[in-house]
């Protein structure tokens, strides 16, 4: 597995990560004994960046990362989300950055995933209520205990990046982006650029979608998330299956597959870059870890740009977008 750097201290991390929450929560049923053999079989392959969060499950995920990482921490850069506070019936509390709950919320992840110290710890949603100088404040203290290493914002807009890395270096911004979310390309790379901070790209599928295995939403579980979300609805759905087509037809001509072509594209974007496919299942995990590996010419990029241009997608990432980009 090739190696990124993440952030001006360089954090060390696989050029292909694994997003975990979909083994707790939020995609239909998961099974722990596979979710816990994806995880080492990630490991095994070099692809050491975990990523997960308090509230998936709630707080579970952290636990079966946990477990499945015993005996194992010196291979892994694990990295974790504090502030979508939730209950443990599964209740939205709303978003907390106040400091006593940075204190809270990190005491409560190490306990969970058996560890000593998290080595990228993110504010998981900007808190309108708290000044985000006062929320990194209490991420840095942690930082200066010994209990973090690397410090990350998730879903920040520019304004607050820059607010949040003059307190203390901020080594990656975790937003969405991927074929079907570009907006990350007007405001948000640019700036994390400038500032030296690198990028962790989640939902690079576009939820799966990307992949090709949607037809209708028949295909998800009563329970998935995903049949609540804009882009999956009516219309929507019918205009993103143009999308995935397209995106199939430039992947059969690579003799790859579009899941494939969805994560190499992104990792040419930049070598500040980090995809972060989540999965639950092993043989999605096989599918997805050649992409490191998959070369796109200049020509295979603007093609891939002019077919699955920025705003291609239709319809909003999330139900509610006012907690994102803050």
């Amino acid at each position: 597995m090739k190696g990124r750097t993440l952030g001006a201290d360089r954090l060390a991390v696989s050029a292909l990560g694994l997003g975990c929450m979909g083994m707790s929560e939020f995609y239909g049923d998961a099974n722990e004994a596979e979710s816990i053999s994806v995880i080492h079989r990630a490991l095994d392959a070099g692809c050491v960046f975990l990523d997960t969060a308090d509230m998936y499950g709630p707080f579970v995920n952290e636990e079966l990362v946990g477990r499945a990482i015993a005996g194992r921490r010196d291979e892994v850069v694990l990295a974790t989300k504090f502030g979508v506070q939730r209950g443990s019936d599964g209740s939205r509390l709303g978003i907390n950055g106040s400091p006593e709950y940075v204190r809270a919320a990190c005491e409560a992840s190490l306990r969970r995933l058996g560890v000593d110290h998290i080595d990228l710890y993110y504010q998981h949603r900007v808190d309108p209520g708290v000044p985000v100088e006062d929320t990194v404040g209490a991420m840095s203290e942690l930082v200066n205990a010994g209990k973090v290493v690397h410090l990350g914002l998730s879903e920040a807009g520019p304004e607050t990046i820059r607010r949040a890395h003059a307190i203390h270096p901020i080594a990656a911004l975790q937003t969405e982006y991927s074929l079907w979310s570009r907006d990350p390309e007007d405001e948000i790379l640019p700036t994390v650029r400038e500032l030296g901070i690198g990028f962790v790209a989640y939902s690079p599928l576009g939820r799966g979608f990307l992949t090709g295995r949607f037809q209708t939403i028949e295909d998800l579980a009563e329970d998935d998330f995903r049949r609540h979300s804009p882009r999956f609805q009516g219309e929507n759905f019918l205009r993103n299956l143009d999308l995935v087509a397209r995106v199939r037809d430039i992947a059969s001509e690579k003799g790859c597959t579009p899941a494939q072509l969805a994560i190499a594209w992104l990792l040419h974007q930049g070598e500040d870059i980090v995809p972060i496919p989540g999965t639950k299942r092993l043989a999605y995990l096989e599918e997805n870890l050649p992409a490191v590996d998959l070369e796109l010419s200049d020509m295979d990029l603007a093609r891939i740009d002019e077919l699955a241009p920025k705003g291609a997608a239709a319809g909003d990432r999330y139900a509610d977008m006012s907690s994102v980009n803050r």
